[in-house]
């Protein structure tokens, strides 16, 4: 079980509880890069003739597409949404990829999910990186309606950190049509068994890919023995992934099965990430769509822009690039100021923020939340997701236990400041 702080539950989905410096710092590059990689300063790398224009869009610049246009990448061609289900249907493996906290992203991936199961009804199965190989059991019993809507908030939450709320609409899609869910990334303990050199189940690994290491190496700043390790995290990562996908297919003895895969887009574009280790494995037909952002708004902007070297990948950024906006969820993050670990009789205050509601409602560290306004709390999403339907202001009462004894406090809810 995972401590959670109820002040960031609506910021990126980036979760720095049980995560090493390592992962925790490569995951926040990764999600700033992929957005900002053709937009920033930038120093050149390589010489400019080894480059596709635009960014790996050869004959147009997105920037001349409206909003919600599709390119056909290889042509410059422009599609309707149907025109990109009916061609990449007949791939096996369709990769989509995202900007973690970008809504519009996640709509593109959901309009794909939805019009392909209901072209192959049945046949659709969805990999998110959001849950490990080692959460599958859960997944198939959720899938089944076995496992309550806490139960796999708390999941998600376990695997990945905040931001359900971002990923909700598909979810319910895929409860309401029985599309099975397939976590993709290794088990924590795999990773762990990997930073610290030990041996492990870990899956087959190519360090060499040159385009890959140039294009990651930018990302971390340099090639140098310091950034090795990020790297070979990030390896790991997306073998992981791809070793994944290649089971799907084996076990696939009809060869009529698809797996949608939602991924941040670093780790499907150019296609040198998850894509291509998955067909070294095995051979097949895949597509990569990639929802892009060409403009980003200023009141966003902060905390997401960062300077990088620009390496020149002669490669194609995706089959279809499909443009969208860059748009946040409300950030409403109700805060109530704490650090929570799950128990078994409820939730533990392993921490109480300074001038916090709940120091203010007289919280302190140890005490054990059972009940907020009368509904109990198993885990951490209990209390998160029924926050996050209340406003600045608002009162709820907290039942706990203290030294064995159960007591009521009333805290006044405030909403999270940026710095939060």
């Amino acid at each position: 079980m995972s401590n959670q702080d109820f002040s960031n539950q609506q910021s990126p989905s980036i979760n720095t509880m049980n995560t090493s410096p390592v992962s925790y710092s490569i995951r926040i590059v990764l999600c700033i890069l992929f957005v900002f990689f053709a937009l920033s300063p930038v120093k050149q790398a390589y010489p400019s003739e080894y480059a596709v224009p635009n960014d790996g869009s050869p004959y147009t610049n997105l920037k001349d597409v409206p909003v919600g246009g599709i390119v056909h990448v290889p042509t410059g061609i422009r599609l309707s949404s149907g025109d990109l289900i009916d061609v990449v249907s007949g791939a096996r493996v369709i990769y989509v990829g995202e900007t973690h906290d970008n809504v519009s992203a996640h709509r593109v991936q959901l309009e794909i999910i939805r019009a392909l199961e209901e072209r192959f009804p049945g046949q659709i199965s969805v990999g998110m990186e959001m849950f490990r190989r080692s959460a599958q059991t859960q997944l198939d019993a959720w899938a089944k309606g076995l496992l309550p809507s806490r139960e796999f908030k708390s999941l998600f939450h376990e695997n990945w950190g905040p931001g359900y709320n971002l990923y909700a609409p598909i979810f319910d899609f895929l409860k309401e049509r029985n599309v099975p869910l397939i976590g993709l990334k290794a088990s924590r303990e795999t990773e762990d068994h990997f930073r610290k050199d030990e041996m492990g189940d870990y899956p087959e690994m190519d360090f060499n890919d040159v385009y890959h290491r140039a294009y990651s190496m930018s990302t971390f700043g340099g090639h140098t023995e310091k950034v090795e390790k990020p790297y070979r995290m990030l390896t790991l990562w997306e073998e992981s992934m791809a070793r994944t996908v290649s089971d799907f297919l084996r076990n696939d003895r009809t060869g009529q099965k698809k797996l949608i895969v939602l991924a941040g887009g670093f780790h499907v574009q150019y296609g040198f990430g998850i894509p291509k280790r998955a067909f070294r494995r095995i051979a097949h037909a895949y597509s990569i769509v990639l929802p892009t952002v060409v403009e980003v708004p200023e009141e966003i902007k902060e905390g997401r822009e960062m300077e990088i070297e620009h390496v020149s990948i002669p490669l194609y950024a995706a089959d279809y690039l499909w443009k969208v906006d860059y748009e946040l969820l409300p950030d409403k993050r109700i805060r109530l100021g704490v650090m929570l670990k799950e128990e078994e009789a409820g939730l533990r205050v392993r921490g109480v923020g300074d001038d916090s509601p709940a120091q203010r409602a007289g919280i302190k560290e140890d005490d054990l939340l059972t009940e907020v306004d009368g509904k109990p709390l198993a885990v951490v999403p209990d209390l998160a997701d029924y926050l996050q339907t209340k406003s600045s202001g608002d009162a709820v009462r907290l039942k706990l236990l203290r030294a064995g004894k159960i007591e009521e406090v009333t805290a006044i809810l405030s909403q999270a400041t940026p710095a939060e």
